[in-house]
């Protein structure tokens, strides 16, 4: 069977995604990982899978690693009425992943398209990020415009948010 990881690779080397891949310890979280990261040249992302009240949305949030945002500031920002942490459980029904793997490249696993991502713009000035390869054992690196193509790819629905300006009330 295959594995996260190589079900990852082997998605972007058939969309044409050039990709660099790193090996680290498990890092479950983004300021565990910067020891990792730092001769890594790439925005390096946080990313965060949230329910709304009812539990019928999902929400992929990618922001920059040091940004830290309240969820309630996170709730302002997307508009979408009050929001939980998904659980386990729905990490892993919609994106197939389980907590501390969470990453965009989780949207291979959603063929329904049921997950909405929402992405912070400072993302647009980057040349190359990097995620998960569904796996918090590596880090994948690709160009800004190879994310693009795994959006278009992936098909699921996404927004930019300017995140260093919300919208006001």
């Amino acid at each position: 069977m295959e594995n996260r990881k190589d079900k990852v690779l082997r998605q972007l080397n058939e969309w044409g995604i050039t990709w660099q891949i790193y090996e680290h310890p498990p890092l479950p979280t983004a300021e565990a990982a910067i020891e990792y990261w730092k001769d890594i040249k790439a925005q390096h992302c946080k990313n965060l899978f949230f329910r709304n009240h009812k539990g019928n949305r999902h929400y992929l949030v990618i922001f920059d690693w040091k940004r830290q945002l309240p969820i309630h500031d996170i709730e302002h920002m997307l508009r979408q009425g009050k929001l939980t942490f998904a659980s386990p459980e729905r990490m892993t029904r919609y994106l197939g992943l389980e907590p501390g793997s969470v990453s965009p490249f989780g949207l291979i696993n959603d063929t329904r398209k049921h997950v909405f991502l929402f992405i912070d713009s400072k993302i647009k000035e980057a040349e190359e990020v990097s995620f998960h390869p569904n796996d918090n054992r590596y880090t994948v690196v690709i160009s800004l415009a190879d994310f693009y193509r795994f959006l278009e790819k992936s098909g699921n629905e996404y927004a930019f948010l300017d995140m260093d300006n919300p919208p006001a009330d």
